[in-house]
């Protein structure tokens, strides 16, 4: 015999183990069998409850699923009101015999006698319909459209939720809503409006080309939600002395959607949505859910920049709440809105910043990517202080995101070099370890640019190297060595010039510059990197400091035997570069032209290549060509001239700095993509043609980018004697850039004896309106030590060029 619910619920709780259990179930669901078949009617609503609890825990339960239909069918309250509880809860889509209660909701739909009756039928209607079949859904749509002008509050609500179940069901059948929705907002329950509103919202979801046939609304919208602000007009609706915040929070998301896009309907709600933001008190959670949507609101719809700035306003009070979650809220809207109103989320900007240092993760994660969101060139300086200061002391986990933003901000924000320098040198002694290689080089490639800086940031450089040469992070390590390298005598009072203002003093002898080198040979010499970054340093720095030759020839002489594991796997290494340094000391007529510096890359090019963004160029750090004409960032500006000096091609011991600068080749290789290989035979020009010289140009194009034009320029000596110092500078007018690659020689020998080569690529912006032209600067010295400059007009490029 059946036993009791609370008599089974007892009995489960007492089994000890997974066995004892599954007897009582079973034992249980056999005498349920039993009184199913003897159609035992008065306990039929007991039996239905004790099946949903056997359900819920797992078991089967398809044996009694028609008993819960006869219940739906029965007469009785308490019957249907266990029979589509049980509907809900034992019955799914895939249940075949669903299909037969449809007839009995639609009798219960269309009760007149019990509207509580009716109520059950659009609760089990709500449930159902929301993962029940589309078939069932269309069959009581007309039903449930109907009882929505139901006399009684009760069923228009009910009426309301089901009618969303059963459009997110079918949304076809949206459109014999849409005018009910609508009518329901004048209704005096708040229920009932609630409901409205939530169905208003769900259909715009759907179908958001309705939104022109809601927004006539909007004045309803504005007064409904008018009312709610006044204290006491419904006291069950209160909370937290708040009026009904769930209406409240819903009218405000409708507005946004209405008022977005379209200003009329954007001035009709500015003034409720003031006083919203005004009015409301954020103390507890029901208000700051309030002013949380009314910020939304005010942010996605047309409005006037004063309501924006109020919006913002209750942000930044939301940032000084103690619960963390509100903090976050706080900064991931300002996240998104701070391209509306910047100006607006600045004020905030040291609120923001404190926020950085949270003790959550989270928090600081996010106010970290809207700090970087608020820096400009007028704030740059104070907040990269700021942020280095909470990066000596951040977690561990928390330093390689913080680094990669500090140097993103520095790189695209720098206010001019010197600072760029220095801010960059402050970051890699913090954290060197986190500060990413492409950095590194994009600071070489500036430094390259900037002469008149080469000598201060060398010697900061070499500051920190000797106060950190022990602990040194690589990048720090590697980009000191190569500077050092590079501008080694510069540190030299009599060769670095005088120091710049604020700078402290720093005097240092060729002998200490040696003596870190040793050190850093001595320190590091577990690292194949750092040695081989030395040993090249050492090498530039023979051509650079005559009187320690010896000493630094010894120190490279080390490692000609080195025997390093690492290095045996590898295609160079301390002791291939040693062994290979070594030989050029048997070619001094050379030597000096081997090591000379390595020439300046195209900024802009790189930077661009590579993703990155340049600082700011400061006044002073603009180079001026020879030609007469300013470079700034390594593109020709204005009519500018961007000159090739004819450097002799560097060796291997000039090209083994290219690995901090990316492996870029600089010593005359075309950049990729640039020369279309597969082209036929290409046009060329006489160029110039005076003194015996004449100046050949080849011409090719892009292969996709017909804009630029790489000019192959061909020197050539008809003289019968040599001629020395020759160098060829270009300039092109401001709408266009040119790059020129080193020449291939300063020399050019007599008649028959060859010529020099050189590279130009010139990006012609209006390329098909205007033809290409550039100025010729030449310079030369002939037999007898006659020296010659000419200047000269190329305008005779093909048709296409």
């Amino acid at each position: 015999m059946s036993i009791r619910l609370r008599d089974l619920i007892k009995a489960v709780r007492a089994c000890k183990t997974a066995a004892e259990e599954r007897e009582v179930i079973a034992k249980e669901s056999a005498a349920l069998r039993e009184a199913f078949r003897e159609q035992d009617q008065s306990y039929r609503h007991r039996n239905v409850a004790k099946l949903m609890y056997i359900h819920m825990l797992g078991y089967p339960t398809h044996f009694g699923q028609m008993e819960t239909l006869k219940l739906i069918a029965g007469s009785g309250f308490p019957e249907k009101r266990m029979g589509y509880l049980g509907l809900m809860i034992l019955l799914d889509e895939r249940q075949e015999v669903l299909m037969l209660v449809t007839n009995s909701l639609k009798m219960d739909l269309n009760n007149t006698k019990n509207m509580y009756i009716v109520g059950l039928a659009l609760t089990g209607d709500v449930l159902t319909c929301g993962h029940i079949s589309a078939e069932m859904a269309r069959d009581l749509a007309p039903d449930v459209e109907k009882l929505m002008d139901c006399p009684a509050p009760y069923i228009r609500k009910k009426a309301a939720l089901c009618a969303l179940r059963v459009i997110k069901k079918v949304p076809e059948l949206l459109e014999q809503f849409v005018d009910k929705t609508a009518e329901l907002l004048n209704d005096r329950n708040q229920a009932v409006v609630l409901s409205g509103v939530t169905l208003m919202l769900q259909i715009l979801e759907l179908d958001p080309s309705v939104v022109d046939k809601y927004r006539p609304t909007v004045p309803s919208l504005c007064r409904i939600l008018r009312s709610l602000l006044q204290a006491g007009v419904s006291p069950e609706h209160d909370i937290g002395g708040i009026t009904n915040p769930f209406l409240q929070v819903k009218l405000l998301r409708l507005l946004r959607l209405l008022g977005r896009g379209h200003a009329e309907s954007s001035d009709a709600m500015s003034d409720i949505l003031a006083q919203v933001a005004s009015n409301i008190e954020g103390s507890r959670n029901a208000g700051n859910a309030i002013l949380y949507e009314c910020v939304q609101t005010i942010m996605g719809i047309e409005s006037i920049g004063g309501l924006r700035v109020l919006a913002i306003n209750i942000l930044g009070r939301f940032l000084s709440n103690k619960d963390n979650n509100i903090r976050y809220v706080a900064l991931n809207t300002l996240a998104k809105v701070v391209s509306v109103d910047t100006q607006a989320v600045q004020r905030h900007r040291a609120t923001i910043v404190e926020c950085v240092k949270d003790a959550d993760v989270s928090i600081r994660r996010r106010a970290l990517e809207l700090v970087y969101s608020l820096v400009n060139e007028a704030n740059i300086r104070t907040l990269t202080r700021e942020l280095l200061d909470y990066l000596a002391v951040s977690d561990a986990e928390f330093k390689p995101d913080l680094t990669a933003k500090i140097c993103m901000l520095i790189q695209r924000f720098a206010p001019d070099r010197r600072w760029y320098f220095d801010q960059l040198i402050a970051v890699m002694m913090q954290a060197g370890a986190y500060v990413k290689d492409e950095v590194a080089r994009a600071m070489l490639v500036h430094l390259t640019n900037t002469p008149d800086l080469q000598a201060y940031a060398t010697r900061a450089f070499y500051r920190a190297l000797v106060a950190n040469v022990d602990g040194a992070a690589p990048t720090l390590l590697h980009t000191a060595v190569w500077v050092i390298g590079e501008y080694g005598e510069m540190l030299l009072p009599s060769m670095g010039g005088p120091l710049l203002e604020g700078e402290p003093q720093l005097a240092v002898s060729d002998t200490e510059v040696v003596s870190l080198l040793e050190t850093v040979v001595r320190r590091h010499r577990s690292e194949p990197a750092a040695v081989e970054h030395a040993l090249t340093a050492a090498m530039k720095l023979t051509a650079r400091l005559p009187a320690q030759v010896g000493r630094l020839k010894t120190l490279i002489a080390r490692f000609t035997t080195c025997t390093q594991l690492d290095v045996q796997t590898r295609r160079v290494g301390p002791g291939s570069w040693s062994c290979e340094y070594g030989k050029v000391f048997s070619h001094e007529r050379i030597r000096p032209q081997l090591l000379e510096r390595m020439p300046a890359l195209d900024e802009a090019e790189y930077l661009r290549s590579n993703n990155l963004e340049g600082p700011a160029s400061a006044p002073g750090s603009a180079s001026v060509s020879s030609g007469g004409a300013r470079r700034t960032n390594g593109v020709s500006t204005g009519g500018s001239a961007t000159a090739a000096t004819g450097a002799a091609p560097a060796a291997k011991p000039a090209a083994t700095g290219t690995d901090l600068l990316g492996g870029l080749d600089v010593l005359g290789e075309s950049p990729v993509g640039m020369v279309n290989a597969g082209a036929a035979a290409s046009p060329s020009i006489v160029a110039w043609q005076q003194h015996g010289l004449v100046i050949t140009f080849s011409l090719a194009k892009h292969a996709t980018n017909p804009a630029i034009t790489e000019i192959l320029a061909m020197t050539t000596n008809n003289n019968l004697t040599e001629v020395t110092d020759y160098t060829l500078q270009v300039a092109v007018p401001k709408f266009m850039q040119i790059k020129l690659e080193p020449a291939s020689g300063t020399v050019l020998p007599p008649r028959g004896g060859g010529g020099v080569s050189q590279k130009i690529y010139v990006n012609n912006s209006q390329h098909g309106v205007k033809q290409l032209v550039m100025r010729l600067r030449i310079t030369f010295t002939s037999a007898g030590g006659h020296a010659h400059e000419e200047l000269a007009e190329v305008a005779n490029f093909p048709p296409g060029f």
